[in-house]
C-alpha cells in the first residue's frame, strides 16, 4: 500500500511540475475557431514575450517584446501583469471597391495590460487580434505624465519561426518603391527584408510578415538575428530616433498571415481588417476602370517625357489616345511628361518641376473637356522626383487645378535613389531622408487625404508599401510597390519568367498593384524580349489585381492583335468575389473572379519557365446554369522562349458548375476565361 501511494503522489507531482516557460505565461486566448492561439509571458526578469500555435502545433516559437528608448530607460524588462481582458467581435463590411464586395471581420481579441513599477509605473498594452487565418499585435501607449514623449530608437519585437522554412523575400533599405527581385533562400540565410515576407515551413504551413495600419510610424523591415529568429527593424530617420510621437498613440499591427498553403495566404483578409473603417464618407467618386496612357512609348524610347521634338505629351498626341480609349470602352487616358520640369535631372535628386504648368504644346483644359464630351477622363500625373518639399508646396494647387477641370485621378511617382528623399525640416531647411520613414510615411498619408478634399483618387507609383490603408482611405485607389512592366522595356535583368507567380504570394498579400500589363507585342526597347506568352499577358488582368489598370500597350499593336486585344476590352477591374484554386510560391496560380457588375466570371493562370497541366473545377459557378467560356490559352507551340510566344488560342465551350477544365500552360505561359451566363 505505501509502495502505491508513493507512485500515485510521484505522478501527481510529475503532472503539477509545469515547464519553466510554462509558469510564466500571464495570459493566453485562441482563434474562434480554434486555428490559432497565443499565449503571453513574462518571465522572472519581467520581460514580454509571446507565442503562436496552430491546432496546438508550435509556429512562432517565444519571441521578445518591447522597445529601446532614446529618451528614457528601455520598455523591456521589470513589467507586472495589470491586467487581462478577453472579447468577440463578428461582423461584416462592405468594400467600396475590392477583390470581394463584403469582407467578414471574426476575431478574438486578447488585451494584455503591463507597467513596470520600478520605472514610475509606465504602463503598456499589447494588444492581440486572433483570426483563423492570422493574428495581428500591436503596442497601445496610453497618455501618461511619465511617458509623454517617446522617442523610439529600436523595436524589439521578435517573430522566432518554429521550423525550418523556406523565404520569398526582397532587400529593405535599398532601391527606393521596393522595386527588388523576389529571392528565395532558406530562411537561416536571408538578410534584412522588407514585408511582405513569405516563408513555407517544413510542415507546409505558410506565414506572411506584414504590417497594418502604417501610419505615423517608421516602416518596418525584418531582420534575421541567428537561425530562424527575425526581429522588427524600423526604417531609419536621418534627423533622429526612428519614430517620435506624443501622447497616447498606437504602433500599426505587427501581422502573420497563416495558412495551409500559399493559396490560403492569398484569401485571407486579415490586412483590410486591421485597418479603421472609411474615414471618407461617400466615395461613389472613386471609380475603378482601366485606362491606356502616353507612358510606353517613352520607355521604348519612341517619344520623350520632356518637351522636344519626340515629346509624348502633345495636344495631338493625347487626342489620339483619347479618341482610342472612347472607340474601346476605356475610362481613363494617363499623359506623363505633361508639366514643365522634364528637363532637370528629375532622377537624381534635382527634380524642378511644376504640378500646374504645362508645356506649350499640351492644352491641359481644351484636353480636359474634349476627352469628357468622348466619355473619357484624363488621369493626371505628378512626378516628383523624391523632392517632397516642393511637392507639398504646390500640392493643394495642383489638385485645386485637376479638380477644376474634372481630372478625378492622378498617378504620382517618386522616382529617387535610396535615402536621398528631400523633406523640408521645421526651420523650413531640406534634409534627405527615407522614403519608408516616419516623415516619409506621414507625407503619403497626407497626399491621400489632400486629394481626397477633392475628390481625387490616388494612384502611388515608388510608394511606401501597402497595410491596408484603403480601407480608411478608399481614394488611395491602387500603388506600384514592385517591378512592373516597364521593367520589360530596359532593365538589365528584365522582369524574369516567375515574376507574377512571385508577385501573388509576396507583395500581393499586401493590397492592389498597379502592375501596367497587357503587352501584346511582347517586345521591350531595343529589341528585348519578354519572358512571357501573350495568354499570359491577358492572364495578368485577373492574377494581378488593381481597380484601376492600364492596358499599357500602344494604339499600335493592339490594332495588330484585335482578337487578343478583346479579352482586354472585357475585362472588369472590380469584383464582388475572388477565389484562389490553387497555387504554389515562385511556380504558378489560378485565380477566379466574378465581376461586381455582372453575373459573369474570370479566370487567369500563370506559370513561370515549366509547363503545366491544371485542372479546373467550375464549382465556383452557379448551379443549375450554363456559361459560355471564352478561352484564351497557349497554343501547343507555344514558349516564351522563342517566336511561339505568340501562339494564342481562342475557342468556347459551354460549361457548368458540374464541370471541370483543363489548363495546359506553356513554359512561360497563362491562360485567361470569360465565363458568361447563357441566355
Amino acid at each position: 500500500m505505501r509502495l502505491r501511494l508513493i507512485a500515485v503522489a510521484a505522478m501527481f507531482s510529475s503532472y503539477m511540475v509545469l515547464p519553466a516557460w510554462a509558469q510564466n505565461v500571464v495570459a493566453s486566448a485562441a482563434s474562434p475557431g480554434n486555428v490559432l492561439s497565443v499565449e503571453v509571458q513574462i518571465d522572472p526578469a519581467g520581460k514580454l514575450a509571446y507565442d503562436v500555435k496552430r491546432r496546438g502545433k508550435e509556429v512562432i516559437g517565444l519571441s521578445r517584446l518591447g522597445f529601446n528608448l532614446a529618451n528614457a530607460p528601455k520598455l523591456d524588462d521589470g513589467f507586472k501583469l495589470v491586467d487581462k481582458r478577453i472579447s468577440d467581435h463578428d461582423d461584416t463590411w462592405e468594400q467600396p471597391w475590392g477583390e470581394r464586395q463584403f469582407v467578414r471581420n471574426h476575431y478574438r481579441e486578447l488585451r494584455v495590460q503591463v507597467e513596470q513599477p520600478n520605472r514610475a509605473r509606465r504602463a503598456l498594452a499589447v494588444v492581440f487580434r486572433i483570426y483563423d487565418d492570422g493574428i495581428g499585435f500591436r503596442y497601445e501607449f496610453p497618455s501618461q505624465p511619465q511617458l509623454q514623449d517617446v522617442a523610439i530608437t529600436d523595436e524589439l519585437t521578435e517573430f522566432v519561426v518554429a521550423q525550418p522554412a523556406t523565404a520569398w523575400w526582397i532587400p529593405a533599405g535599398e532601391l527606393p518603391g521596393l522595386e527588388e527581385l523576389v529571392q528565395k533562400a532558406p530562411l537561416q540565410e536571408i538578410g534584412t527584408a522588407n514585408t511582405p515576407l513569405t516563408v513555407r515551413l517544413e510542415d507546409g504551413t505558410h506565414i506572411a510578415f506584414h504590417e497594418a495600419a502604417l501610419v505615423d510610424y517608421a516602416s518596418m523591415w525584418i531582420r534575421k538575428v541567428q537561425g530562424q529568429k527575425l526581429r522588427a527593424q524600423l526604417a531609419p530617420s536621418s534627423t533622429g530616433p526612428a519614430v517620435v510621437r506624443h501622447g497616447a498613440f498606437n504602433t500599426p499591427w505587427r501581422t502573420l498571415q497563416i495558412a495551409d498553403n500559399a493559396a490560403g495566404l492569398y484569401m485571407s483578409d486579415l490586412i483590410l481588417n486591421l485597418n479603421e473603417p472609411n474615414k471618407l464618407g461617400d466615395v461613389s467618386w472613386v471609380k475603378p476602370s482601366k485606362f491606356v496612357g502616353v507612358w510606353w512609348g517613352m520607355h521604348l524610347q519612341q517619344t520623350t517625357w520632356n518637351a522636344g521634338p519626340k515629346h509624348g505629351a502633345t495636344t495631338a498626341n493625347t487626342k489620339r489616345y483619347i479618341d482610342f480609349a472612347a472607340q474601346n470602352g476605356f475610362r481613363g487616358v494617363l499623359v506623363e511628361g505633361w508639366n514643365q520640369g522634364w528637363e532637370s535631372d528629375w532622377g537624381h535628386g534635382g527634380a524642378d518641376f511644376s504640378f500646374t504648368k504645362a508645356y506649350p504644346d499640351f492644352d491641359l483644359p481644351a484636353l480636359s473637356k474634349y476627352a469628357q464630351q468622348k466619355g473619357v477622363r484624363l488621369i493626371g500625373h505628378h512626378e516628383t522626383g523624391g523632392n517632397i518639399a516642393a511637392y507639398e508646396q504646390q500640392m493643394d494647387a495642383a489638385y485645386q487645378l485637376y479638380a477644376k477641370l474634372g481630372v478625378d485621378s492622378v498617378k504620382s511617382g517618386y522616382v529617387h535613389e535610396a535615402g536621398t528623399m528631400q523633406f523640408p525640416g521645421p526651420d523650413g531647411k531640406i534634409h534627405y531622408g527615407n522614403y519608408d520613414s516616419q516623415e516619409g510615411v506621414r507625407h503619403f498619408v497626407k497626399a491621400v487625404t489632400e486629394a481626397a478634399r477633392y475628390k481625387i483618387a490616388v494612384d502611388t507609383h515608388e510608394p511606401v508599401k501597402d497595410t491596408g490603408l484603403r480601407r480608411t482611405y478608399p481614394n488611395w485607389i491602387s500603388r506600384e510597390g514592385a517591378r512592373g512592366t516597364e521593367y520589360n522595356a530596359w532593365g538589365n535583368p528584365v522582369n524574369p519568367v516567375d515574376h507574377e507567380v512571385n508577385l501573388v504570394f509576396t507583395r500581393m498579400l499586401s493590397g492592389p498593384m498597379d502592375y501596367t500589363p497587357g503587352v501584346l507585342s511582347l517586345v521591350g526597347a531595343e529589341g528585348k524580349d519578354f519572358n512571357s506568352t501573350q495568354a499570359k499577358q491577358l492572364a495578368n488582368f485577373v492574377v494581378i489585381y488593381s481597380p484601376i489598370v492600364m492596358a499599357a500597350d500602344i494604339p499600335e499593336n493592339y490594332a495588330k492583335y484585335p482578337a487578343a486585344f478583346k479579352f482586354i476590352r472585357d475585362v472588369p477591374t472590380d469584383w464582388a468575389d475572388t477565389r484562389v484554386l490553387n497555387g504554389a510560391v515562385g511556380e504558378y496560380v489560378t485565380i477566379a473572379r466574378k465581376d461586381r457588375r455582372s453575373a459573369d466570371w474570370y479566370v487567369g493562370a500563370v506559370t513561370d519557365g515549366q509547363a503545366r497541366t491544371l485542372q479546373l473545377p467550375l464549382t465556383f459557378l452557379e448551379q443549375g446554369k450554363q456559361y459560355v467560356a471564352e478561352i484564351y490559352r497557349d497554343g501547343d507551340a507555344a514558349d516564351y522562349r522563342n517566336a511561339h510566344r505568340f501562339d494564342l488560342v481562342i475557342e468556347k465551350k459551354t460549361v457548368s458548375a458540374k464541370d471541370t477544365l483543363q489548363i495546359k500552360l506553356a513554359p512561360g505561359g497563362g491562360q485567361a476565361i470569360r465565363l458568361v451566363p447563357k441566355g
